[in-house]
């Protein structure tokens, strides 16, 4: 049964040969245009004449193709028809996708942004999970939808589920890695989104079948139309599912899961949807990755405390193996650890749960000598080393890292066997030989329980890290016992550089997706003369949604660069400066009766372009805030005062609630709606970062309906700077 199973992973799904026939497909040579190959539909479905491609046709592709540069489908029109079409540059030609196209109506572009407001201030990753499958099922129509997550084995879990009771509900039961083998999830990592709208579909060969430039099948990899293996279609099948589409949810460049949607009846996605689809799940993929982050970065922290105290407690000892025993705490708290262990100079310490000091020299033995990494890390030994079954009640999982390039010397971190019951969606031992002579797919997909032995919690990256982080500073404790380790902030600035990183790679993968709601709205605009004014006005709402995201995604930009741009520290007039943003801010509010109550303000000391920033965001909110006061009151003062010179900007606007100031300079946070107060919420936690970084601080008080006040402090610095001059 194993040597089916692996046939059938290593089933070439890259190049079946054939598409699926909702589209077609047309391949032409980019230096002459010479069509190359072609789906056997292509012609009858691009509305080709019975005489064949006449070479203006030809040309036509040729300048689809060429034009067509973007990722995805975007619409355009062919021999007077309008088609949704994709194009790939490849080695073999370029390959063009055709689909037909939909008929205009209001895109799913303002669920978008709902759907982006409502999921900001979760903070689980199963809300956000539970969310997504509840939009996706709303935009798509599909009877179910799941959110599929893989572990490290390639076994997917369902964590969150939609559906309208049409098809059985799948919710926490596991699915096993072999139904989606590694080359199929390498292809769902690279292309995002996946549909097939009939599982009882006739496949459309490709002719000629080898590709005339090299002589070998069409690499179909990145085609959405890419005909499927027939056993997934199988498989969809005895699943009771006629139509699915897939989206891939890849966090930090890997695979973390699926949004996967069924149907009972075939089902076909508009391009546009599918692409809006597509959309949503870089996002969620974004915010899981930032969440994952912020928890990771959270546990390395704690755990760098935790060594920080357990080595300096080690200094004051003359013996490494004593001292790790005399804190068993600290010492297993480091990797999250029931128990510890020690092997040094020929002898065994342990704390808390552990196996027998033989089986420990044994174990250290066993890997140094199949080992050449410093750190070894399983949540099942049993499985590398069989012996290991035997106390698997106290060391099924281990961490261990090697303190010695000459002997056997490590420590140990063990947690204990833990006996789980997994629900799988279905007996996943069972194959089902055909009259064919081949592995299928399983027809029961009813609940199907296992018990596993010999498994203990899986250690987190940041335990591991914690354990090689130790394992570094120890072996520099052996070799230089008492000398203070300059290097012990350097993972804190690493955590905080990871942090930052957020920013930047979600402007990186949102920017495009934006221009294609902005292009995709344009051309319908642009395209379909007549519409009524109301579907003018949804595409207007639909372009400046997008333009107010753009805006959003360069605030993030500016957010993550501030914390990598170096300051350029000098003394600034803060009286020219606030005059120049003041200016600004009348500027963006003409005709607004503004009462400018501005004192005398002591000179700052810091980066001028970073401190004006500061100013902008905070008048800037003045003014937008007291917005329908007549007149609206702003008032700006500075004192000079023992610990710094400090900056006070109020006015008498709606104010807040100061129940909730602590949300104020979070990033997306805001206590006003968009549609009252427009904004990207990025401002204020701007402002923070950049007093942060000067090494100041920044506060708020507010009332309900009179207003706000913020104030700001910079610390103090020499007089010896010359004067900004504006």
């Amino acid at each position: 049964m194993t040597d089916d199973l692996d046939i059938c992973a290593q089933e070439p799904i890259r190049i079946p040969g054939s598409i699926q026939p909702h589209g077609c497909l047309v391949v032409l040579d980019p230096g002459s245009g010479r069509l190359l190959q072609a789906s056997a539909n292509a012609a009858a479905f691009l509305g080709v004449g019975e005489g064949g491609w006449t070479a203006g046709q030809l040309a036509e592709l040729a300048d689809l193709a060429g034009a067509t540069a973007e990722e995805g489908f975007r619409p355009v029109r062919f021999a007077g028809r309008p088609f949704q079409l994709a194009v790939q540059t490849t080695a073999q030609g370029w390959i063009l996708e055709f689909e037909q196209a939909e008929q205009p109506g209001e895109g799913p572009h303002p669920r978008l942004r709902r759907f982006l407001d409502q999921i900001d201030p979760m903070a689980e990753i199963g809300d956000i999970l539970q969310a997504t499958v509840r939009e996706v099922r709303a935009l798509t129509g599909f009877n179910r939808v799941l959110a599929y997550r893989f572990d490290g084995d390639g076994h997917g879990t369902v964590v969150a589920e939609d559906g309208d009771g049409q098809l059985p509900s799948y919710l926490e039961l596991r699915f096993p890695a072999s139904d989606i083998p590694a080359q199929a999830r390498e292809l769902y990592r690279v292309n995002r989104i996946r549909i097939i709208p009939d599982a009882g579909y006739e496949p459309v060969p490709i002719e000629p079948a080898a590709s005339p430039i090299d002589g070998l099948p069409l690499d179909l990899g990145g085609c959405g139309l890419r005909s499927v293996s027939p056993v997934h279609l199988e498989y969809m099948r005895n699943m009771g599912t006629w139509s699915s589409m897939s989206v891939s949810l890849v966090v930090d460049g890997r695979l973390w899961g699926l949004i996967s949607c069924h149907h009972g009846l075939a089902r076909r996605i508009a391009a546009p949807v599918r692409a809006a689809c597509d959309f949503l799940g870089r996002v969620v993929s974004h915010q899981i990755g930032a969440r994952e982050r912020h928890a990771t970065a959270a546990r390395r922290i704690a755990l760098k405390r935790v060594e920080s105290g357990l080595l300096v407690r080690l200094a004051r000892v003359p013996n490494l193996r004593e001292g790790l025993v005399a804190n068993p705490e600290p010492w297993m708290e480091l990797a999250g650890a029931a128990g510890a262990a020690i092997l040094f100079d020929g002898e065994v310490g342990t704390v808390g749960l552990t196996p027998p000091a033989d089986a420990i020299r044994r174990l250290a033995g066993w890997l140094r000598a199949d080992r050449t990494a410093p750190l070894f890390r399983t949540d099942h030994l049993s499985a590398a080393l069989p012996e290991a079954a035997e106390y698997a009640d106290a060391g099924s999982g281990v961490v261990a890292v090697s303190i010695s390039g000459l002997h056997d010397d490590a420590l140990f971190w063990f947690r204990p066997e833990v006996v789980r019951t997994v629900r799988w969606a279905g007996d996943r031992r069972k194959a089902e030989p055909g009259e064919d002579g081949r592995i299928h797919p399983r027809h029961s997909f009813e609940q199907w329980k296992e018990q596993l032995r010999g498994r203990a919690l899986p250690w987190s990256e940041a335990e591991a890290e914690s354990a090689r982080e130790f394992r570094n500073a120890i072996v520099d404790f052996v070799l230089r016992r008492a000398e203070e380790r300059a290097a012990l902030t350097e993972e804190l600035q690493r955590t905080n550089r990871e942090l930052e990183s957020f920013s930047y790679s979600v402007s990186h993968d949102l920017r495009a997706p934006f221009r294609h709601i902005v292009g995709y709205a344009e051309l319908l605009r642009q395209k379909e003369a007549g519409l009524d004014e109301k579907s003018l006005h949804y595409i207007t709402n639909i372009v400046e949604a997008a333009l107010s995201a753009g805006r959003l995604v360069d605030d993030l930009l500016r957010f993550s660069h501030l914390g990598r741009a170096s300051l350029a520290m000098i003394r600034i007039d803060m009286n020219k400066l606030v005059a120049e943003v003041r200016r600004a801010v009348e500027h963006e509010h003409p005709g607004r009766a503004i009462d400018w109550r501005v004192g005398e303000l002591p000179a700052a000391w810091g980066d001028p372009s970073l401190i004006r920033q500061a100013l902008l965001n905070l008048i800037g909110n003045a003014a937008k805030y007291s917005r329908g006061r007549d007149p609206a009151i702003i008032e700006i003062s500075g004192a000079v005062e023992a610990d710094g010179t400090s900056y006070r900007i109020a006015d008498n606007g709606v104010g807040f609630d100061m129940a909730y100031v602590g949300k104020l300079f979070g990033v997306f946070q805001r206590l006003h709606r968009v549609e009252e107060f427009e904004g990207t919420g990025i401002g204020l936690a701007l402002t923070k970062r950049i007093v942060d970084r000067h090494g100041g601080r920044i506060d708020a008080q507010g009332t309900l309906g009179r207003g706000a006040a913020f104030r700001f402090t910079l610390p103090k610095r020499g007089k010896e700077e010359r004067v900004v001059r504006s």
